[in-house]
């Protein structure tokens, strides 16, 4: 191989390195403020708060499988012509589908997972609580919890890629348009 070949090669490869190792730093980072967030909420809370706490995290998990899956269905055109109209959150989303598979990466793998490890802790602590209540052996309540958990997760996600796919054109204007308020808050 040509010295010119092996440098487009390593060169190719080096955003996929530096992609790879920015992903793992904003995972650990966002994990630990999830995992804290979780944690502040759980404490001393009752099992109210925990379910709420734990809906809250499979709802984001589906919400963000939801926008992954959106941003690799979506066509781009039709957000070209809201850009010329000046459509708030239409610049937004051109940018989210042209990093469509790091948008993806992001939204299924990072969050999806780190909200499905935080559920897991979550379910630990409603069968540490619920365990004394029902007085039932702590493994039955726990494989019940987590097969529930599981089940609302996969059965929440499974209704989303289809709302993804069939409205992905308006689920990423809606992302586009949130994005726009951000950004323009920050200013």
């Amino acid at each position: 191989m040509s010295k010119i070949k092996r440098k487009r090669k390593n060169d190719a490869e080096l955003p996929q390195y530096r992609w790879a190792l920015q992903i793992f730093f904003i995972a650990v980072a966002l994990s630990a403020a999830l995992s804290l967030a979780s944690e502040s909420a759980l404490t001393g809370a009752g099992i109210a708060a925990a379910l709420l706490v734990l809906s809250a995290f499979i709802g984001l998990g589906i919400l963000f499988d939801i926008i992954g899956v959106a941003v690799t269905a979506a066509d781009e055109r039709p957000f070209h012509s809201m850009a010329a109209h000046k459509e708030p959150g239409a610049s937004e989303a051109i940018m989210l589908l042209r990093n469509a598979g790091r948008v993806s990466n992001f939204c299924n793998d990072v969050v999806g997972d780190i909200c499905g490890i935080v559920s897991g802790t979550t379910a630990a602590v409603i069968v540490v609580r619920l365990q004394p209540l029902l007085g039932v052996n702590s493994v039955l309540l726990g494989a019940g919890v987590t097969a529930l958990i599981s089940g609302l997760t996969i059965g929440g996600k499974a209704l989303g890629k289809s709302l993804a796919i069939n409205q992905s054109t308006r689920v990423v204007f809606l992302a586009g348009r949130l994005l726009h308020v951000f950004h323009r808050s920050s200013k």
